[in-house]
């Protein structure tokens, strides 16, 4: 048991670390981390790049955490803990696209990747993180305040859905915990009236 543990953890933390944005700007022969917030992340990208390009930015970062949680279910289903196996995929996922040791410990947020962590380990928890975001964003545009919220709801999903099985409740807390804590900034500038909107569809800056 232990040994999977282990496999797993290092297995999902490593595919965490090929980061969406930063993979598909070394395409276009830049750092995304050179540009703007110096986040890794899918907002920096739009605001630098565009959404158009943007898509492949999101099927890595969508890719990688779905296919982390699978191969953490897929690991513990003999013992018959699957969901905490999802758990762990995920978690891991997560703190490899945060802090990727093979970038630098420079990542993004985990917002995007936390939102499917969320949708393969419990569908209701995803839909439940998807209408916080996205209200949040069409009233305000501002897309830090919908991640923050989200986050919380991340936190809050879990609480309120698997509050009978600690092991999944904890790893949920923990991952809402982490991307409130990756947005400490953006909650700063938000409380100051510094925080600038974002327009996540539009062209981005030319290069």
């Amino acid at each position: 048991m232990w040994f999977r543990i282990l496999i797993t953890a290092l297995v999902c933390y490593f595919l965490g670390n090929h980061n969406g944005a930063i993979c598909v700007s070394a395409m276009l022969h830049d750092d995304v981390r050179t540009h703007g917030s110096g986040n890794a992340g899918l907002t920096n990208f739009i605001r630098n790049y565009g959404a158009g390009r943007s898509l492949l930015v999101i099927a890595i970062d969508v890719g990688k955490a779905v296919l982390a949680c699978l191969i953490g279910g897929m690991m513990f289903a003999p013992y018959g803990y699957e969901l905490e196996g999802r758990v762990l995929g995920g978690l891991c996922v997560m703190l490899g696209h945060d802090f990727p040791a093979l970038q630098s410990f420079r990542g993004g947020k985990g917002i995007l990747s936390g939102w499917f962590i969320a949708w393969t380990v419990d569908w209701r928890i995803g839909l439940l993180i998807g209408v916080v975001f996205f209200v949040t964003y069409f009233l305000t545009q501002y897309v830090s305040l919908g991640s923050v919220l989200a986050s919380a709801a991340f936190a809050i999903g879990f609480i309120v859905f698997h509050h009978d099985n600690l092991l999944v409740m904890l790893g949920g807390i923990f991952m809402g915990a982490l991307c409130l804590f990756m947005h400490r900034g953006n909650i700063v500038r938000l409380i100051k009236g510094e925080e600038r909107k974002t327009n996540l569809f539009g062209k981005g800056k030319q290069k």
